[in-house]
């Protein structure tokens, strides 16, 4: 796991990490309010969101160095 950069240690974050997190948070709130706006339950929300959250972990740990 050497290709991942932890942000603490990071820090101070240049502006383009901060626009991308920034803007990240903003789509991620975005389809969420949409999604509940169309009736999806909160439990599928969630567990979307927590499938992704565990995918991108998995890909980073077994990334190819």
């Amino acid at each position: 796991m050497s290709n991942v950069t932890r942000l603490r240690h990071a820090l101070p974050m240049s502006q383009d990490i901060n626009k991308a997190l920034t803007d990240l948070d903003s789509t991620i709130a975005k389809a969420i309010d949409a999604a509940k706006a169309a009736g999806l339950p909160q439990g599928i929300i969630v567990a979307v969101l927590h499938g992704q959250a565990h995918s991108e972990t998995s890909c980073m740990v077994n990334a190819v160095e």
